[in-house]
């Protein structure tokens, strides 16, 4: 049966866009074949068409980005002139910051944060910033008070978070690139969740933003959701150009995929006791069976770390919450409201506040986990797993209202996957390789070796030439212009 029109959406049009993504888009500019005025008209459009529709936008600057796109000269780069959103997590300066919380006041800022200053040395125009949950720590872009951030694919249903914003323009076709940054998995949840591809950097590929420096185990990411693995691998070769991390192997620029055989683990449950539900175990099997097909080796391996990951990890996340309560003051403004962070907040500042005493243990397990991953990596050139523990549920099943110890019971069979790419620092990417029976996407993970993100685009870059991934309603974008 076929899912009813009206639960889709997309703005997808006969414009100056088209179904471009950010690489073929960035080519018509430079040739002239359409402006960066143009085509930044055309994505503020969109952006007001899907504005009522999917909530993907918190603050806009439509008026000063297309004064920018009319200086001549102004953008410079290899994606000059592709529009783009920034996630309310991360300043822009002239734009406001709030973090999704109604505990903080957003404020403009005076500076563009070190990542968005890497992102945004690229030429893109900054139409605004993106919708997260509150201060990201939920996998469901839902505050507790004000609607929801929906999913295009199915507006009953949820767009995935962190970057659930970021995600949801893309996959809407309101612009074909977004930020994104992933602390538990928030580049590629909402990847998975909208159909597109995901992709988490190494610890250390880009530059660290504020937020991250000052973790006693950095579990942040930044990157960008896109709809195409060209986009993605554009992204980080130009990033890699302008911060490039001695430490880490270079990547350059990846244009396709390899000729290796590789040897890939294959994970299918995750050790948090959840079982995989039967239509992503079915997807992740029939991706494995994809890799048979193009000569790689594919084998049940154990997962590459200690049973104790997920209580270390839960723990680790409720000391964040915990901090935002006890430093929002001075981590956010002096009028930080501890009184109105939502239920989720709440709920894993208590539960870090009954367990803190074990903390040092985890935090040393955490960044232990570094090693035993890399030991468990040494026969392996990638790891195939699920991006989530069962498919994208609908709106409220992870709303923040939702009593404590029932939401954090469904966060934990959700999110068991992701987390692991965090703790470790290694590179992950989410790749949609099927569809649910409610027609949402299901997404697939490959974690690769320290450093080695090449690898994951050679595999993405295979994937989706030999079994490509649709684009929301592009059979039919060009009737609805």
């Amino acid at each position: 049966m076929n899912q009813p029109a009206s639960t889709r959406f997309h703005c997808f049009r006969n414009d100056a866009m088209a179904d471009n993504d950010a690489t073929a888009l960035a080519e018509r500019i430079r040739t002239g074949e359409v402006s960066a005025q143009e085509v930044t008209a055309a994505a503020i459009e969109r952006a007001r068409l899907a504005a009522p529709v999917i909530n993907g936008v918190v603050a806009e600057r439509y008026q000063p980005a297309l004064t920018q796109s009319q200086r001549p000269g102004a953008q410079t780069g290899p994606f000059a002139g592709v529009p783009t959103y920034i996630k309310d997590n991360t300043d822009v300066e002239g734009l406001p910051t709030g973090h999704g919380s109604q505990a903080v006041t957003p404020r403009v800022a005076k500076r563009t944060s070190p990542f968005a200053e890497q992102m945004l040395s690229q030429g893109y125009i900054c139409l605004g910033k993106s919708t997260l949950p509150e201060f990201g720590f939920n996998a469901s872009t839902e505050p507790a008070q004000g609607n929801p951030t929906r999913n295009p694919w199915n507006l009953d249903y949820s767009c995935g978070a962190s970057s659930g914003g970021a995600a949801a323009l893309v996959a809407a076709g309101v612009v074909p690139i977004a930020h994104a940054n992933d602390g538990g998995g928030s580049i590629r949840i909402p990847a998975a969740c909208c159909g597109l591809v995901g992709l988490k950097p190494t610890r250390g590929r880009v530059v660290d933003n504020d937020a991250a420096r000052d973790l006693p185990v950095n579990i942040i990411s930044d990157g960008v959701v896109t709809r195409s693995v060209r986009d993605t691998a554009g992204f980080l070769a130009h990033a890699e150009s302008w911060f490039k991390n001695r430490k880490l192997p270079a990547i350059g620029h990846v244009h396709g995929p390899s000729g290796r055989q590789l040897r890939i683990g294959l994970v299918l449950d995750s050790i948090n006791g959840h079982p995989t539900d039967p239509e992503t175990r079915q997807t992740v099997e029939q991706t494995a069976r994809y890799l048979e097909k193009l000569g790689h080796i594919v084998e049940p391996m154990d997962v590459p770390v200690a049973s104790s990951f997920p209580e270390d990890f839960a723990l680790y996340w409720g000391m964040l919450a915990f901090g935002v309560k006890a430093r929002g003051k001075k981590l956010y403004h002096p009028d930080f409201d501890k009184t109105r962070v939502d239920g989720l907040t709440n709920g894993l500042d208590r539960m870090f506040r009954h367990q803190f005493w074990r903390l040092p243990a985890a935090i040393w397990r955490l960044k232990r986990s570094w090693h035993d991953y890399q030991r468990h990596m040494n026969d392996y050139d990638a790891v195939l797993t699920p991006v989530l523990g069962h498919t994208t549920p609908p709106l409220g099943h992870l709303n923040p209202d939702v009593p404590f110890d029932t939401l954090f019971e469904r966060l934990t069979r959700y999110v068991s996957f992701t987390p692991l790419a965090n703790a470790t620092g290694a590179p992950a990417i989410a790749l949609p390789m099927g569809e649910s029976s409610q027609h949402l996407p299901i997404s697939v993970q490959f974690m690769g070796r320290h450093g080695d993100e090449r690898t994951l685009l050679e595999i993405a870059y295979a994937l989706e030439a030999n079994h490509p991934w649709p684009i929301l309603n592009q059979a039919t974008w060009a009737t609805q212009a």
